[in-house]
């Protein structure tokens, strides 16, 4: 007899929690859990302990991946599936969002317009409710019925004298003889003539003079004359179409006292020269549609030219000595040509090239124009003697010189070399607002104030200025009803990218050049602008980039996105996040292996009352930052520097100069927006970089930037990727891999073999597992379902062959030192120095748990940002070295900032320079000096509002950062 199934226990309707059993996802150590649904929970915890395991990898992944294989086989091919996480049991799951700190896209296509939609529905506003206007007179091009025409009319005043005009020429050359002959017969005996923009005069047929055949004309034809009157209605409206049937569609009605005209038009078309447009419609405002996109830059808005800065490379030397590459003493042609150019405009070829007068400037660089030079060329003379020729004709210019052989050459070689002197500028015909003539002149009309407002000002505006314009918009009649809906659209979404904090960028910033934070919080605005419920949404650190002033909005809407009915599951490291959640799970204790547990949950309050949770003890203040005692001050160096920016311009900077003191650890703070990155990353890095290393970098618009003389490296430690590709991971980025692969190499038994360093590479033939190329692992295509990769069956997912992985260092073999952590692998390799101090800089910036071999792909953007650190505090110390870090605080636990800090300070212990920009207030308040930016984002920022000890700067009134300061410093 067979037995029956086990009973599933049902589930109430509504759980009331999402109940997890068994999950060990990555690091997660076996934990149970239930968590409230419809709450705001925070997961919390050290770097590397479990967070995204449990949110991203555990909850999220199994909630889409039961949501997708509810949906048909046809459906699924087109959504990617995740893995099915290691766990035993999870119930009370919804359909889950996540919103991750991902750039949202990298195609110079993409804004924050296209990106929330906004834009599509600006398109339909201006198409159904927009008026255009006349490029050239800048007339509303309005196409009126006769009966409208007539109302205008019989709204003047009573008695008011009357033509009525069918303008049939505007601004042409001729004698128009047939015209009038034409006019005639059909019983029209009067005209109006004009030439030159002169108001024209009526002439009757007998009368009219003989134009001149090479001078353009107006001519209008008299249909009717009249007083107005009300009983006028029946004749008006035939004098109107009259007129418009001669004049194609237009008249013109003109006081015969004041000389005012009236201009009417049956179609969309200008009423004096004729300038039409087809009736508007959505994609005409589209820069990614042919119909909408400007021609000139196909609507990118920015155009890519030979730029006058990098082919003048060296603008301190002579051209003789090399001001532009290829142009100088060594290249016998090209020089000759410009030792003819100066000959002729007389000035000295070994003058620097900058203290050259401007005309010789212009000259060489964009050419003579239609003037002839006299060029003096050396040709093979008969038995081989050389022999001079002389040649007059214009010169072409360096400039064009370079775009004609970019144009024309089919060598890859050559354009690789032209391309380098090139740089993006705005489009010269759209400038830059990337839609076409007809798409610019069609405008909003405000009804009440009559201000006109075309698609690309409101897309260029801030969306805090974007906001307003819709609040108060007042259309009129019909085009007031139609726009209702959409502009009602229009404003939910503006006020949702407002409300986290995202009210200094525009609608036409290139989602290229959003933050992952930023990026983030625009997902999340379009999520709240959908308006689900039941939905379970996951959160990472959506607080990055965000300045307390902000986090407030940030987490009110967070709370709505809760009050809708959904459940937000947060990872989260900022003290004002964990306090406003309804629940917290802090995991722990320590990172990677050490990690993976629940050490507590439940209100703030409790787990701040928690012995056990480090994040807790912080909470509760028990463990905390301290502040330093005493600051390294301008004044404590023998011979106090600083670097000085004058005059940056870049983005919304207005007009910036700011000093950074040499030798200290600076921090530039300001509100979200307010430009510290253009003052830091665009301006400061890009031109030291240009500078130091000829790096083809733009920097932001600014003066100079003085006192460069004492560094001799900058660098940059950004959040990029350490590698694109799952080979590059933490050993071989920060070149410990090198000294292990030798180490490897002297091994008796690999001397035996005659195995070289090369034989432990897993990206080179040789000591690599063939069978998966050194991957460990082998794709499985699976059409309907997400590709499958298992473990490679010949070398068992290790990634070397069995020769290989036969030579063993004190017990291990390569691929077991590739599993170790750096934790684990310091005290392994211990006994050799070039390894273990590249491992204790890994240790310092906090990565004990991540293993040497572990893909960088899989590594977040701070973690990226710490092995970058790593590598850099293991080269020699220079001492003379600008360090520049953007948000270095990101995904830290308080614990791991403190780590992070110790860091910082040994940097600038050693007389390096630090800048960091930053919003977390523990960094802050250990900065040598601040530099505030703002006082708000956008346009309202780009100025110093205060600079100072962070102590200066907490008593400063107009400072938002200080006034969140002054309690850190007091307590």
């Amino acid at each position: 007899m067979s037995k029956r199934p086990p009973a599933v226990p049902s589930l109430p309707a509504e759980t009331p929690s999402i109940r997890v059993r068994g999950a060990r996802t990555h690091n997660l150590k076996n934990i149970d859990l239930d968590l409230p649904r419809q709450q705001l929970v925070v997961i919390t915890g050290l770097s590397g302990s479990g967070k995204s395991s449990l949110a991203f990898d555990t909850l999220y992944a199994e909630g889409q991946r039961r949501y997708v294989e509810s949906l048909s086989a046809y459906a699924r091919q087109f959504l990617q599936l995740m893995d099915k996480p290691d766990v035993d049991v999870i119930e009370g799951l919804s359909p889950a969002i996540s919103i991750e700190q991902k750039a949202t896209s990298h195609n110079p296509r993409s804004t924050v317009g296209t990106v929330t939609e906004i834009h599509d529905y600006l398109r339909l506003l201006y198409a159904r409710a927009g008026t255009p206007f006349c490029p050239d007179h800048d007339l509303p091009l309005e196409a009126q019925s006769v009966s409208q025409m007539v109302d205008a009319v019989l709204a003047l005043p009573e008695d008011t004298r009357l033509m009525i005009l069918a303008p049939v020429v505007r601004d042409r050359k001729g004698e128009f003889v047939e015209l009038f002959q034409d006019m005639q017969a059909q019983g029209f005996v009067r005209f109006r003539i004009g030439s030159g923009g002169e108001p024209g005069v009526v002439f009757e047929a007998a009368e009219l003079p003989k134009l001149k055949k090479t001078e353009k004309h107006d001519i209008d034809v008299v249909v009717d004359r009249l007083k107005v009157r009300p009983d006028m209605q029946q004749r008006l409206a035939e004098s109107f179409e009259a007129a418009l049937r001669i004049a194609d569609g237009r008249a013109i009605a003109l006081e015969m006292d004041s000389a005012a005209e009236h201009l009417f038009s049956s179609k969309f078309a200008c009423p004096v020269c004729s300038y039409s447009l087809a009736e508007l419609e959505p994609r005409l405002f589209s820069f990614n549609s042919p119909v909408g996109a400007c021609p000139s830059c196909d609507g990118l808005g920015e155009v890519t030219a030979f730029d006058p800065d990098r082919v003048v490379a060296f603008p301190s030397l002579s051209l003789a000595s090399g001001a532009v590459k290829g142009w100088d003493r060594r290249n016998a042609y090209t020089f000759s040509m410009l030792e003819s150019v100066a000959r002729h405009y007389g000035f000295d070829i070994d003058t620097p090239f900058e203290e050259l007068p401007e005309a010789a400037r212009q000259v060489i660089l964009y050419g003579s124009g239609e003037e002839a030079i006299e060029f003096v060329y050396e040709a093979e003379g008969s038995g081989g003697r050389k022999r001079s020729v002389k040649r007059s004709h214009p010169f072409e210019g360096i400039l064009p010189n370079f775009e004609r052989r970019y144009r024309e050459t089919d060598s890859v070689a050559v354009r690789e070399e032209l391309v380098r002197y090139q740089s993006n500028r705005p489009c010269p015909d759209c400038h830059g607002t990337r839609l076409r003539r007809e798409a610019r002149h069609v405008h909003l009309v405000d009804a009440a104030s009559g201000t006109r407002t075309p698609i690309y000002e409101i897309s260029h505006a801030t969306l805090a200025e974007a906001l307003h314009t819709f609040e108060h918009l007042a259309l009129k009649g019909a085009k007031a009803e139609i726009a209702d809906k959409v502009i009602r659209e229009i404003r939910s979404r503006l006020s949702f990218l407002n409300n986290v904090g995202l009210d200094y960028l525009s609608l036409d910033r290139s989602a290229d050049t959003l933050s992952g934070g930023e990026a983030q919080r625009i997902r999340l605005a379009s999520q709240i602008g959908s308006g689900l419920t039941g939905v379970m949404y996951v959160l990472d650190e959506p607080s990055i980039g965000l300045h307390q002033r902000d986090n407030d909005r940030l987490i009110g809407t967070l709370k709505h996105l809760r009050d809708l009915g959904n459940s937000v599951l947060v990872v989260e490291h900022d003290e004002d996040m964990i306090l406003a959640a309804d629940h917290v799970v802090d995991m722990g204790p320590g990172a990677g292996v050490h990690g993976g547990r629940v050490i507590a949950q439940g209100t703030p309050a409790e787990v701040a009352a928690s012995a056990e949770s480090l994040t807790g003890q912080y909470l509760a203040r028990k463990l905390k930052i301290p502040v330093p005692a005493r600051r390294r001050r301008l004044a404590d160096g023998t011979d106090p520097q600083v670097l000085r920016i004058v005059n940056a311009r870049g983005n919304n900077l207005q007009g910036v100069t700011a000093e950074i003191p040499v030798g200290l650890f600076t921090c530039v703070t300001g509100v979200s927006g307010s430009g510290k990155s253009t003052l830091v990353n665009d301006t400061l890095y890009a031109a030291v970089a240009r500078k130091l290393y000829q790096s083809h970098l733009e920097p932001a618009p600014h003066d100079e930037i003085q006192g460069l003389e004492v560094f001799d490296k900058v660098i940059n430690v950004d959040q990029s990727p350490i590698g694109r590709t799952p080979r590059s991971n933490p050993a071989t980025y920060t070149g410990l891999f090198t000294p292990i692969r030798e180490l490897f190499a002297e091994v008796p038994t690999a001397r035996e073999r005659g195995y070289g360093p090369g034989r432990f590479s897993f990206n080179v033939a040789g000591g690599r597992c063939e069978a998966c190329q050194g991957d460990g692992v082998i794709k499985v295509e699976m059409h309907f379902l997400p590709d499958v990769y298992v473990p490679c069956d010949v070398c068992h997912g290790r990634r070397y062959n069995r020769e290989t992985l036969e030579v063993l260092y004190k017990g291990k073999n390569i691929n077991d030192v590739l599993e170790l952590t750096v934790e684990d692998a310091h005290v392994f390799f211990s006994a050799v120095p070039a390894i273990a101090r590249k491992l204790k800089t890994l240790l310092d910036v906090g990565l004990g748990y991540v293993r040497l071999g572990q893909s960088a792909t899989t590594l977040s953007g701070g973690e990226a940002q710490r092995v970058k650190l790593a590598l850099e505090l293991s080269k020699r110390d220079t001492g003379r070295t600008l360090y520049i870090l953007d948000e270095p605080t990101t995904g830290l636990h308080f614990h791991d900032i403190e780590l992070l800090l110790r860091v910082l300070h040994q940097l600038r212990d050693h007389g390096n320079t630090i800048v960091v920009i930053e919003h977390n207030l523990d960094v802050i308040k250990t900065a040598d000096w601040l530099i505030d930016m703002g006082p708000e984002g956008g346009a309202g920022g780009g100025t110093v509002v205060a600079t100072g000890t962070p102590e200066e700067i907490a008593r400063h009134p107009a400072s938002h950062t200080g006034r969140y300061l002054r309690p850190l410093l007091d307590a």
